[in-house]
């Protein structure tokens, strides 16, 4: 699809409905994707309980760009596009790993912890090292959660995003986790249905039976002339609940109420929500998954702190475990869902917590949301298909997330515009 026509697109999309089939399937919109959203903006890629140690190494591949993400002797993170500077070999091929320098295994290539070339042999006295060290890819961790820029310059607002955040994130300790499971599921759909599907609650009640157990639908939003009476009465209590328990965790210390800034270029909204029963933790009798609570916590009734990031992140941080979700494209009809439990550095398997009952109803619901996320695949590549309504009460965040794009792909095509006239 020529760059005109991709244009036209941006241009007629209409507010408050779906997007048109060409950005569901088209491989030049995913290629655009790529470098306009992917390549541009601060993605989540991981988290730093999974480099605990100096010298441990994660790789994270973001369409065509493998990155290496690396912790050093001064526990600080760096980051480099995953390439030896000799000839183009791929430095790490693990996704995790511990090294010391690294090293090219090709010709021996060795770069130092900050992507300085320190030994190229047979290359001559004249060579000069310096000129080859590897390049660096900006990173930055917010309260443990590590996310990258392949941009030249990074948006600048990240630093609002970690203002806001690190205060709500911060007293869940992540530097004091690690990784329990992780999961990688490949959904069959689009990496924006994939994202719209996360952004609303309005399927959950028919096809979440596992996750409406501890999360409430009413949390997401609902539209209130159509409530009947014993709906009317479960927000009523709801919506106590939430005022109840949002001055307790307040006044314990715990930032909850909504910050929603969703039309930032770095994008995020959080809320801390109630979970309902005993309301401890995502699990199936919503009673905490581990024993060992997280920080300092000693109530584990304190609810689930949701947190959304665009393009392509969720997470959901409890008394006692967090789950974080990171989203890449790999295709048009393909896409990587990346899950990741933590639980406290000192609980232990099968004596603290089970992996069956911490992972349980996020599987079910990763699983659910996969069907549904083909189903909306297929559906968009029928001859029938059309842009439909979102509703404004249950999917306002997918519009947000959507006119977020859209004003993305703008920006792009304007600073273009305006490059080529200036030349």
């Amino acid at each position: 699809m020529h760059s005109s026509e991709i244009q036209k697109l941006v241009a007629r999309r209409q507010t408050f409905k779906s997007l048109e089939a060409p950005f569901y399937g088209d491989q030049d919109i995913l290629d655009l994707d790529m470098d306009v959203i992917f390549g541009q903006n601060w993605i989540f890629v991981g988290v730093e309980p999974e480099l605990p140690e100096p010298g441990d190494c994660i790789t994270v591949e973001i369409g065509g760009a493998s990155i290496l993400i690396l912790r050093g002797d001064d526990m600080g993170l760096r980051a480099f596009h995953n390439v030896c500077r000799h000839r183009g070999a791929k430095l790490i091929d693990e996704r995790q790993t511990t090294i010391g320098n690294i090293v090219c295994r090709y010709h021996g290539w060795t770069y130092n912890e900050d992507g300085d070339l320190i030994l190229a042999e047979h290359m001559g006295s004249g060579f000069d090292k310096s000129c080859h060290g590897l390049k660096t890819v900006h990173v930055r961790s917010i309260a443990g959660l590590i996310f990258i820029c392949l941009a030249k310059d990074a948006p600048a607002d990240i630093e609002e995003m970690a203002k806001v955040m690190e205060p709500y994130i911060a007293p869940h300790d992540l530097s004091n986790c690690k990784v329990a499971h992780v999961s990688e599921l490949i959904e069959e759909g689009n990496w924006k249905l994939t994202m719209e599907n996360n952004r609303e609650c309005y399927h959950c009640e028919g096809n979440h039976p596992q996750l409406t157990v501890p999360l409430s639908e009413f949390g997401f939003g609902f539209s209130p002339d159509e409530l009947d009476q014993r709906r009317s009465e479960d927000v009523a209590k709801y919506s106590e609940t939430i005022a109840k328990d949002h001055a307790r965790w307040e006044a314990c210390g715990l930032p909850s109420a909504e910050q929603d800034q969703l039309s930032n270029v770095t994008g995020f909204r959080t809320m801390r929500l109630p979970l309902m029963r005993e309301g401890e933790s995502h699990t199936l009798d919503t009673k905490a998954a581990s024993k060992k609570l997280l920080g300092n916590f000693t109530d584990a009734k304190l609810g689930g702190l949701s947190f959304w990031t665009h393009p392509n992140s969720w997470h959901h941080f409890m008394a006692d475990h967090i789950v974080t979700f990171c989203v890449l494209p790999l295709s048009p009809n393909r896409t990587l869902v990346r899950t990741t439990w933590l639980v406290h550095k000192d609980a232990r398997e099968n004596e603290d917590y089970t992996l069956d009952n911490l992972t349980h109803v996020w599987n079910m619901t990763n699983q659910q949301d996969a069907d549904l996320v083909r189903l909306a695949q297929i559906g968009s590549e029928q001859p029938a298909y059309e842009p439909g309504p979102y509703s404004k009460f249950t999917e306002p965040h997918v519009e947000a997330f959507c006119d977020w794009y859209i004003k993305r792909l703008e920006d792009h095509f304007a600073t273009n515009k305006a490059g080529i006239a200036a030349e």
